[in-house]
């Protein structure tokens, strides 16, 4: 006899071998129903991450509890999980099945219903039948019914407990570790550090290139500093300080007092006949002639030192 299901019903099993099959109606726009298992201990959490068969662990390394592939009836599609209940280790307390969406969430899943087969037997009427309702059709991930035990024996119960986050939420939720959430959150985190920094970019104004130099300030302000490795501005008046080995600029009102570093004072040369001081490394111009001798001029007489003897 197959028992109708209402939402928090249970029912005793005669059988330890289950299949329980998921059903629904495929159409445009219904998203693909995915079945899932999760076995629990005492404490209501997965044992281990091997304690999770899905689609891309579809088989408890056990054996016992396994996914079967999905089919086409005439009243839908079907995906199936089976599980011998008898043969689970005692730290198994209960067996969760779920089904997940793909895509869309549930409030686009029409006629979903669980339906608990007895393993043993190929033909036959179902053991019981839920048909599942999503609460605020927001969920993308259904606990459609659990197999638990009552001492010796199992019993079903019918869920109907909806998440809006899926897979990964549900997984989670019973101790699972997927790696799956750390990376999109991670994957989040950098693209908020990229849209940061390309909006840091955008407002950032960019300095002057090495071949551009400072715009002189506005009339009436004091000129500022230069940036780091650029020339500063030449100034109207002269440097009071000549440059190490170079010469300072010689202004057009006041003579220079100084020679340059390393050429010769003024003073070192002769002047020439016109007054003006010869180039450096080059003699100055002769000098004029001296008037010829005075043809009468007589040396005075020579002293006693220089008489002959």
């Amino acid at each position: 006899m197959t028992h109708a299901m209402l939402k928090g019903s249970n029912v005793p099993l005669d059988t330890m071998a289950v299949r329980a099959v998921l059903r629904w109606s495929p159409g445009a726009g219904i998203p693909d129903v995915d079945a899932s298992a999760l076995l629990l201990g005492h404490d209501g959490r997965v044992r281990s991450d091997e304690d999770f068969v899905f689609y891309n662990q579809p088989r408890h390394p056990s054996g016992l509890v396994r996914r079967l592939s999905k089919k086409q009836v005439s009243e839908g599609l079907t995906d199936t999980v089976e599980a011998d209940l008898g043969a689970l280790d005692p730290s198994v307390e209960t067996v969760v099945l779920a089904a997940s969406s793909d895509g869309a969430t549930f409030r686009h899943v029409t006629d979903l219903r669980i339906l608990l087969y007895d393993a043993g037997s190929a033909e036959g009427e179902p053991l019981a039948v839920f048909d599942v309702q999503p609460e605020t059709g927001e969920e993308t991930a259904i606990i459609c019914g659990e197999l638990y035990r009552r001492g010796e024996a199992w019993k079903f119960r019918a869920v109907g407990q909806g998440y809006p986050t899926g897979l990964v939420g549900l997984a989670t939720a019973f101790g699972i570790s997927v790696d799956e959430t750390e990376d999109m959150a991670e994957g989040a985190e950098r693209a908020d550090l990229v849209s940061d920094s390309a909006s840091t970019v955008m407002v950032t104004t960019p300095g002057p290139t090495p071949s551009e130099s400072p715009l002189p300030p506005p009339p009436g302000e004091p000129p500022t500093a230069p940036a780091y490795g650029f020339p500063q501005p030449a100034s109207p008046q002269p440097h009071p300080q000549s440059a190490y080995g170079y010469p300072p600029p010689v202004s057009p009102t006041v003579p220079a007092s100084q020679p340059a570093y390393g050429y010769p004072h003024a003073a070192s040369s002769p002047p020439s006949s016109d007054g003006t001081q010869p180039a450096y490394g080059y003699p100055g111009p002769a000098a004029a002639a001296a008037p010829a001798p005075d043809p009468n001029f007589r040396l005075p007489p020579m002293g006693p030192q220089f008489a002959r003897g």
